[in-house]
C-alpha cells in the first residue's frame, strides 16, 4: 500500500483497512494512556481549585516534577536522553490522555510541547545532552518565547533584538502570553539577529541577569497555569547558546506549532470525553417532572450530538496520526536522524494538523457548551466541573494559532503543494469540471455496507475541488485577500476529512467484529455526514456566491446540490440511539 501524502485525501480514495483507528492500540500503548489518566485522577483532579486559586505558586511545578517520576514527561524522548522513546502515535494517546487535567493540561503539554522540542529537534549534541534529559524528568521546567506585543500571527515581526557582544550573545526585548513563565527553568527565546529578515532562537536559563517577569496574567479559563510577560534587559548568554542556524528561528517556530497543533487536537479529545461523562451522569441523576432529564427528547439531543462529534474528532486525529507516523518511520528507514524524520513526517501533514487543530478546539467548545446547558443553573456554578471546562475551553481556538489563521494556512499550504506539483489538484478539477457538464449518474448501488455513504464523501471531495479550483482559477493572486472563501474552502475540507474518517473507522470496525451490536455507531456514520452534507453545501455555496457568476455560477450551483443530495433518514431517531448507548452504560464509552 503507497502511503498516502499530506492534502491527498482531497483526490484520492482510502479504503478502511488502511487506516489505524484507536481499537488498534496495543497494550502497551494503553498502560500508558491508563498511567497518565490515574495520575489525573489521582494527583490532579482533587486540586483543581487550589491550582486555579494560584495561592500556592509551588503547586503546579511540583504536579510536574511528579508527572516527570512516573515518565509522563519522557514519552517521546529518545532513551539515549533517558526517556521511553515511544513513537509519535503514542505521544498522541498520552496528549489526550493528560486532556482532561484543566489548567494542567496546559501547563504539561506547553512543556513537553513548545518548552522542550525545540531543543530535542534543533539543540546540538552538547546542548541536548545539557537539557533534554532533566526536562524528561522534570527536573527543569521549559517554557517558549515567541509571542510579543506587536507580533502575534505575524511572530516574525518580532522586535526583540540580539546582539554579539564579543563570545555572547545579549537579548532585548519583550515577549508575552508565555505559558510556564513563572516556574520554568528554561526559556526558548526567539529574537531577530541585526537587521536579519528572519528570527533567530537561544536558549536562556532562568536567574540570568537581565530577565524578569510581570506578574501572572489574571484570565477567563486555565487560571491555574502560569502566564507570564517576560522581559530581556540586555540578557547576556554565551554563543553556545543559540539554538541552530541563525535565521532558523522562524522555521523552528513553525514547525513546533505544527507538531502543537496536532497535539492540542488530541487533549481537546480528552477534554470532550470528560465532558461527556460528567454531563450523561448529571443527566442520569438530575429528576424534573418525575424523571430523570436523560429521558428527555432535548437531553438526548444534546448529549447524541455531543457524543457523535467527539468519535468523529477521535476517528479523524489518530487515522493522521498513523499517516504522520508511517512518514516519520519511512524518512528514519531511509537513513534521517529520528528528530529531523519526526519534524519533516510533521511537516508534510502541516495542512491536517492544522484542521484537527481548528476541528478539536470548536468540538470541545460545542460538548463544554452543551454541557452547562444539560447542566442547567448547576452549570453556572463555580463549583461545577463543566463550569471550569467552558471557560478553560475558550482558548483553545486561539492557541497555536488562531482557528482564523489555521482555516487559512489549511488551503494556503494545500494549493502550494499543487502548484509545487505534489498534489494534481488541477487535474483533478478539471474532471470535475467535466463531470458537471456530462450526464449526472443516476446508476442504482451496489447495496454494500455504506455504500451511500462512500458514495457521498467522494462526492464531499468533488464539491472541494470544484469551489477551490474555480476560486484559484477566478481570483489568482487575489485568493489570499479573500478570507472568507478561504475559511469556506477549509470547513468543507475538515469536514470532508472527518466524514471520511468516522466512515472507514466504523466501516473496519464492523469488517472485523461484525454488524451484531454496531446499530449506535452505524447511526453516529449517517448523522454525522448528513449534517456535514449541509455544513458543505452551505460553505460551498456561500464561496461561489462571492467570486462566480451567470451561467458558470448556476451550473457549479447545480453541482453543489448534485455534490451534497442526501437520501431522507430519520435523523432524530438515529442520533437518539447514540445517546441512549451513552445513558445506558453512564459514560463516554464508544
Amino acid at each position: 500500500m503507497k502511503a498516502i501524502k499530506g492534502g491527498e485525501f482531497l483526490i484520492r480514495q482510502t479504503k478502511p483497512d488502511e487506516v489505524f483507528t484507536p481499537e488498534d492500540w496495543g497494550e502497551e500503548e494503553l498502560m500508558i494512556a491508563q498511567t497518565c489518566r490515574d495520575f489525573l485522577k489521582q494527583e490532579v483532579l482533587p486540586l483543581v481549585d487550589k491550582l486555579d486559586s494560584m495561592e500556592d505558586p509551588g503547586l503546579m511545578p511540583s504536579l510536574l516534577k511528579k508527572a516527570g517520576e512516573l515518565g509522563i514527561l519522557s514519552i517521546s524522548i529518545p532513551t539515549e536522553y533517558g526517556g521511553m522513546g515511544m513513537d509519535f502515535k503514542t505521544s498522541m494517546l498520552a496528549a489526550e490522555a493528560v486532556g482532561g487535567g484543566h489548567s494542567f493540561s496546559v501547563a504539561i503539554s506547553a512543556h513537553t510541547g513548545i518548552g522542550t522540542l525545540p531543543i530535542l529537534y534543533y539543540g546540538s549534541e552538547k546542548q541536548k545532552q545539557k537539557y533534554i534529559p532533566k526536562l524528561g524528568t522534570g527536573e527543569w521546567l521549559g517554557c517558549y518565547c515567541l509571542t510579543e506585543p506587536s507580533a502575534g500571527s505575524d511572530a516574525n515581526s518580532g522586535k526583540t533584538k540580539a546582539i554579539k557582544d564579543g563570545n555572547l550573545w545579549k537579548i532585548n526585548g519583550q515577549k508575552m502570553w508565555i505559558t510556564n513563565g513563572g516556574f520554568a527553568d528554561v526559556f526558548t527565546v526567539f529574537a531577530k539577529i541585526d537587521d536579519d529578515k528572519n528570527l533567530s532562537a537561544f536558549i536562556v536559563d532562568k536567574g540570568v541577569d537581565g530577565l524578569t517577569l510581570n506578574s501572572e496574567e489574571k484570565k477567563m479559563g486555565i487560571k491555574g497555569s502560569s502566564t507570564r510577560q517576560v522581559f530581556f534587559n540586555d540578557v547576556k548568554v554565551n554563543a553556545i547558546a543559540q539554538l541552530s542556524e541563525r535565521e532558523n528561528g522562524f522555521k523552528i517556530a513553525l514547525n513546533i506549532l505544527n507538531v502543537g497543533r496536532i497535539k492540542l487536537a488530541a487533549a481537546t479529545l480528552g477534554a470532550a470525553k470528560e465532558v461527556v461523562t460528567v454531563s450523561v451522569k448529571y443527566a442520569n441523576e438530575r429528576n424534573q417532572f418525575g424523571r430523570p432529564i436523560s429521558k428527555y427528547g432535548a437531553i438526548k439531543y444534546k448529549l447524541g450530538e455531543m457524543v457523535i462529534r467527539t468519535y468523529a474528532l477521535e476517528s479523524a486525529v489518530y487515522r493522521i496520526s498513523q499517516n504522520i507516523q508511517d512518514r516519520i518511520q519511512g524518512l528514519e528507514n531511509d537513513g534521517m536522524d529520528k528528530g529531523k524524520s519526526t519534524l519533516k513526517g510533521i511537516e508534510e501533514y502541516a495542512a491536517e494538523c492544522a484542521m484537527m487543530k481548528v476541528l478539536g478546539s470548536e468540538v470541545l467548545d460545542y460538548v463544554t457548551d452543551e454541557g452547562v446547558q444539560i447542566h442547567g443553573g448547576m452549570g453556572y456554578s463555580a463549583e461545577t466541573i463543566v463550569e471550569k471546562a467552558y471557560r478553560d475551553s475558550r482558548i483553545n481556538r486561539i492557541f497555536e494559532g488562531t482557528n482564523e489563521i489555521n482555516r487559512m494556512l489549511t488551503v494556503d499550504m494545500i494549493l502550494k503543494k499543487a502548484l509545487k506539483g505534489e498534489l494534481d489538484l488541477m487535474g483533478a478539477a478539471k474532471s470535475v469540471q467535466d463531470e458537471l457538464l456530462g450526464i449526472p449518474d443516476f446508476g442504482s448501488e451496489d447495496g454494500g455496507l455504506f455504500s451511500e455513504e462512500h458514495k457521498l464523501v467522494e462526492s464531499f471531495k468533488k464539491a472541494i475541488l470544484m469551489v477551490a479550483g474555480s476560486a484559484a482559477q477566478k481570483l489568482m493572486m487575489d485568493l489570499p485577500k479573500e478570507q472568507e472563501v478561504l475559511m469556506n474552502i477549509a470547513d468543507m475540507a475538515i469536514d470532508a476529512y472527518t466524514s471520511e474518517s468516522l466512515l472507514l473507522r466504523v466501516h473496519k470496525k464492523i469488517n472485523t467484529s461484525g454488524e451484531e451490536g454496531q446499530d449506535a455507531y452505524k447511526a453516529m456514520v449517517q448523522v454525522y455526514i448528513h449534517d456535514a452534507a449541509d455544513r458543505i453545501n452551505k460553505a460551498g455555496k456561500e464561496a461561489l456566491l462571492s467570486f462566480a457568476e451567470g451561467d458558470e455560477l448556476r451550473m457549479m450551483l447545480m453541482g453543489m446540490k448534485r455534490f451534497t443530495k442526501t437520501q431522507p433518514q430519520n435523523i432524530k431517531e438515529l442520533r437518539r440511539k447514540v445517546a441512549e448507548h451513552i445513558i445506558s452504560v453512564n459514560k463516554y464509552s464508544l
